[in-house]
């Protein structure tokens, strides 16, 4: 293949750097990836919000795909085999991002409510690499951890995967499943009226896997009736269109962005170039660490401030304000209804640098050492004056 033509989602990070290597590069906007966009390209690369089907592909010249996500639902996998045509994803390049998310929303919660994460029990649906790192992060706040993943325990055998029944006690759930809608292990509406309806009273549910893996209504309908105390929300059914009285409820919601930390992006972008050059036949030529800011940014936490989760809260708010992107997507109440779906991929295209834990280090008094494991257990750097 010669100079080969490269259509790439113009919103990832160093993508046009990275596969200048490959050829003619053409970046565009989202919603002007169409079938016009790919008809003569050889490698196409997307976002989530790109439908990869025999509408956008039929009749083109593409024979690679790639998609700079860990989810796969928008992409029409069986197609792309039946025409030949690679496909690669990215799984496992945003974990670390996601764990951030939710431990920042965890401790989020305990600052509004004055309630200790310790001693509570978290249910996590879903072990991969997104769950296991959430976990990790979940007991070193503290948290009781039960498990549960179908297919790992029918491949491992191991017991420490319980069935979902035994999660309905956990004081939070939170959901790291792909959308799937068949076979025995389906997640559409895995969390609907019935599902719900048999998790604790007061409990907290979580989703940043895909927001048709739970009902909307049932989800609304719970939050209403105070069966569920709160959710915590970055992914939503319809969405770009969000359910504006189920956005009015969750204690927080984001814009699908759990996993959008710079190093995420990076990675993710990374693991499909790389692919790329694999399905090319030629070297990389494009190094991760040129696209890396060196940062090293320093964390203060208040020196009168003691009290171990006051000091953990305040680090994590200060290496990631989740609260912030909440408060920009509950802006969508106050727009025209026809402008909702542009507000939310908006707000996805232009989302701010963020990086991740290991890119900040808190600086601590020796007074206040007895944070310190709890915050190199979620990843940032510590400093001791």
């Amino acid at each position: 293949m010669s100079q080969p033509k490269i259509v790439v989602n113009k919103h990832t990070p160093s993508v046009v750097e990275a596969f200048t290597h490959l050829g003619k590069v053409i970046a565009l906007e989202t919603l002007a990836v169409t079938r016009e966009a790919v008809r003569d390209a050889d490698i196409l690369v997307v976002r989530s919000e790109t439908k990869v089907n025999e509408q956008l592909l039929e009749g083109s010249s593409v024979k690679f795909v790639g998609t700079v996500t860990i989810g796969t639902d928008h992409v029409d996998e069986r197609y792309l085999a039946s025409k030949g045509i690679t496909f690669v994803s990215a799984p496992g390049s945003n974990s670390n991002s996601v764990k951030e998310y939710i431990a920042s929303a965890l401790c989020v919660w305990s600052r509004r409510t004055g309630a200790p994460l310790a001693g509570k029990t978290i249910g996590v649906v879903g072990v991969g690499n997104v769950g296991s790192k959430v976990a990790s992060a979940a007991r070193t706040l503290g948290l009781n951890v039960v498990l549960n993943d179908p297919p790992l325990r029918r491949k491992t055998g191991d017991e420490k995967y319980r069935p979902l029944d035994e999660l309905m006690d956990a004081d939070f759930i939170t959901i790291h499943v792909p959308l799937t809608k068949s076979g025995d292990d389906a997640t559409f509406h895995l969390f609907n009226e019935a599902r719900i309806g048999k998790m604790k009273r007061g409990a907290v549910l979580i989703n940043t896997s895909r927001g048709p893996v739970v009902e909307t209504n049932a989800l609304v309908d719970a939050l209403s009736s105070h069966h569920l105390s709160a959710s915590i929300l970055d992914v939503w059914e319809g969405e770009p269109v969000l359910n504006t009285e189920l956005l009015s409820r969750v204690l927080i919601g984001t814009p699908h962005i759990a996993g959008y930390s710079l190093d995420g992006k990076l990675n993710a972008c990374r693991m499909v170039y790389e692919a790329a050059c694999r399905f090319l036949g030629v070297q990389p030529a494009w190094n991760i660490d040129t696209s890396m800011t060196s940062e090293s940014a320093r964390i203060a936490v208040p020196s009168g401030m003691s009290e171990t989760n006051e000091i953990v809260r305040s680090a994590v708010k200060q290496a990631y304000d989740i609260e912030l992107d909440d408060t920009l997507l509950k802006k969508t109440s106050s727009l025209d209804l026809n402008e909702h779906g542009r507000y939310f991929m908006k707000l996805r295209a232009e989302y701010r640098i963020r990086r991740e834990f290991p890119n900040r280090c808190v600086e601590l008094s020796s007074t206040q050492s007895d944070a310190v494991n709890i915050l190199q257990g979620l990843g940032l750097r510590v400093s001791l004056n």
